[in-house]
């Protein structure tokens, strides 16, 4: 039979577009992102790749029922360990599908990499030589966000923040099989927030909490205001947008395969019952099991919701106990307490007119008392992170401290749920509004600049030395040094302050408070923090103070680099001059005396504690010229990233290492353009 040309080739054409398109169906999709640890390699044809090749096939055989999977193979320094979760709305076949995807292409990806890390929007794949549960998931935190900013970016931050903190305690209280919560809220101008967050379910309920804690704070720390987020990291993840991106049911539990399965040579006959009776039987036996689940259920939620509110209420009085027995109980502070309709009436409402700025705690009003007297009111913002208890601290703590370079706190006002702060009124406001900007910073000359350096050194000296307690400030920065009239420094905000016994040096914790860019590497990394947490970021203070501009965006020229790695190049190339304030160049400043200022801010910046100088020490370098001060080493460089150095953390930061370089080919172009999910401007991974 004769075939026509033309015909042949579109059959040859049409032919070839399906094979085509088949095959670049076959091919798994691009992930969101993936990593592959270069630490460890295994070699071709190895027992590693062997037991790699045994755990991955089995893997998708392990499901614990609701889209978690865990299998290891091997022994020794060839055993190779895998867990992959699902998202929690998604139904088993899509979950099932998601995780064959990641097999095929994180193996693709990662050719010979004993440990790699791959994250679809339905499911994550994680394999590697350690147990799971010793790799550090900050190596593998990504960070995404919508380029959308909200209008009102106080006000969706404030919807926002309890949807989260209800879905991760929802999470978190999941059993050993889900711990996974969505839901959704009322956001600005009607606008509706959907949320959802998810653990793997091995973590306990604190386990799980925690990590989502982290990961939204920091998430929120560096991009809060955004319409749309997320983060992923392989034991929790987190996401948020102004659109439904989830399914409204989530995985059901598949059933269990038979026990006694049919022989494959033979045919199975299906019992036979009554259709009536059977039904009705079984139809009463899922509704009396469908009743006793959920008051199971009720009944361990009830009793978990009565442990947690027991649990956190021994800690309260616990903490309590500690602060008022240190110093004195708030309630017998009379002299100290105001009358809020004074204070309502000295801001004129808390007008806008009045107010002076906005911290991580609260709005700072302007106001004037019946007899003349100015003060400044900071009102506890209601859906802050600070509670009772660091309202307290800070009543305690400042009404105890006197002494000229730290803010003198006048009284407190309490009603209702309003918490209310009465310090002395500064009339020159916070150091970063004068010297962070082009105008104001020619109001400080280097003699102006020297005297701030100095007065904040003994307000520190007196709080780690001189007061009756030690007291680690935690939050020391240029928006946290006032000025009065005469340009005199007070360090103010004792929300985060910590108290010590006379014969106490440090401390630990896992709840580490603080801003980006101030935090010395062992606190931020580990929660350790003691006096020398605060020499390190007066340090950072100091270069600040000289150079005139902040310390994560410090620019010359066209360049924008961190301040403390310019500030330590120019040190080794001998042009310290290069980094130091035009303004103060021009003036009548000593250079020697600048440049050793500089010099004493990089020995307050060393990486290891135990090579910074006290507070002490730093006041005698200040004040006496002939003393020859050490070398300084390489300073601490542990927080590369794009978050804005002065973007408070919300009310915990989770302790990480370092954010380190990426390659823009380890993501899809999905993940860096525009897509119909979420539009990404960027992707940072931790």
């Amino acid at each position: 039979m004769f075939i026509p040309t033309g015909i042949f080739l579109l059959w040859f054409y049409i032919i070839l577009i399906y094979l085509i398109n088949t095959i670049t169906l076959a091919q798994p999709p691009d992930f969101l992102y993936y990593v592959c640890e270069s630490g460890a390699n295994y070699t071709r044809n190895s027992t590693y790749q062997r037991n790699l090749g045994t755990t991955l096939s089995a893997l998708p055989t392990t499901n614990s029922g609701l889209g978690f999977f865990n299998h290891s193979s091997g022994q020794g320094g060839d055993r190779v360990n895998s867990i992959a979760l699902c998202r929690g709305d998604v139904n088993p076949d899509a979950c099932l599908s998601c995780l064959n995807d990641s097999i095929v292409n994180l193996r693709r990806l990662c050719p010979n990499q004993k440990e790699a890390a791959g994250y679809y929007d339905y499911c994550l794949l994680l394999y590697s030589n350690q147990a799971i549960s010793a790799i550090n998931p900050t190596r593998y935190t990504v960070y995404m966000w919508n380029v959308q900013n909200a209008t009102d970016k106080d006000r969706f931050n404030r919807d926002l923040r309890p949807l989260l903190t209800k879905m991760r305690t929802d999470a978190a209280a999941g059993g050993s099989l889900n711990k996974y919560a969505s839901g959704n809220t009322t956001g600005p101008d009607f606008t509706t927030i959907y949320g959802l967050v998810q653990c793997t379910p091995d973590l306990s309920e604190p386990q799980c909490s925690d990590c989502l804690e982290n990961a939204v704070n920091q998430f929120a720390a560096g991009y809060g205001g955004k319409v749309g987020g997320r983060t992923l990291t392989p034991i929790c993840n987190f996401r948020y947008e102004i659109y439904r991106f989830f399914n409204a049911s989530t995985l059901v539990i598949p059933p269990p395969p038979s026990s006694s399965p049919a022989p494959s040579n033979s045919l199975a006959s299906p019992p036979v019952s009554s259709p009536s009776s059977g039904k009705s039987t079984s139809t009463t036996r899922i509704v009396i099991l469908v009743i006793i689940v959920i008051a199971s259920v009720m009944v361990i939620i009830t009793f978990i919701c009565i442990f947690v509110r027991l649990k956190k209420r021994k800690q309260t009085s616990s903490t309590e106990n500690y602060i008022e027995s240190e110093t004195m109980d708030i309630c017998n502070a009379e002299s100290l307490q105001y009358d809020f309709r004074l204070v309502k009436a000295a801001t004129n409402d808390f007008s806008e007119d009045n107010k002076l700025g906005r911290g991580g705690f609260g709005a700072v009003y302007k106001g004037m008392l019946g007899d003349g007297q100015h003060i400044a009111v900071k009102r506890l913002a209601r859906d802050s992170g600070q509670g009772d208890i660091e309202f307290k601290n800070e009543v305690l703590l400042v009404a105890k401290l006197q002494h000229r370079n730290l803010v003198r706190l006048l009284g407190f006002s309490i009603e209702g749920s309003e918490r209310v702060l009465i310090y002395e009124y500064l009339p020159n406001g916070s150091l970063d509004q004068i010297i962070f900007d082009q105008t104001k910073c020619t109001l400080l000359d280097w003699e102006k600049r020297y005297k701030i350096i100095r007065g904040v050194a003994k307000g520190l000296l007196y709080l780690h030395e001189d007061s009756r307690l030690r007291i680690i400030h935690r939050d020391l920065k240029a928006s946290n040094v006032l000025l009065d009239g005469e340009m005199n420094a007070k360090i103010s905000d004792f929300g985060m302050a910590r108290l010590f016994k006379a014969e106490e040096t440090q401390g630990d914790t896992s709840r580490i408070v603080g801003t980006y860019g101030y935090m010395a590497p062992e606190y931020a990394m580990h929660g350790q923090f003691s006096v020398k947490s605060d020499v390190f970021s007066f340090g950072v203070l100091v270069l600040e103070t000289v150079t005139g501009q902040k310390n994560r965006c410090f620019q010359k020229g066209e360049n924008i680099e961190d301040l403390l790695s310019f500030a330590w190049k120019n040190w080794q190339n001998k042009t310290v001059t290069n980094m130091i304030d035009p303004v103060l160049k021009t003036g009548s400043g000593s250079l020697r005396d600048i440049i050793r200022s500089i010099h004493i801010g990089l020995l307050c910046v060393q990486e290891h504690h135990v090579d910074r100088p006290t507070m002490a020490s730093v006041v005698l370098m200040l004040n006496s010229f002939s003393l020859t001060l050490a070398v300084p080493s390489e300073p601490a460089f542990f927080m590369h990233s794009k978050t804005d150095p002065e973007m408070p953390l919300f009310h915990v930061y989770s302790s990480s290492t370092s954010s380190s370089g990426f390659d823009k080919s380890k993501m899809s172009k999905s993940s860096r353009f525009s897509v119909n999910d979420v539009s990404i401007s960027d992707i940072v991974p931790r």
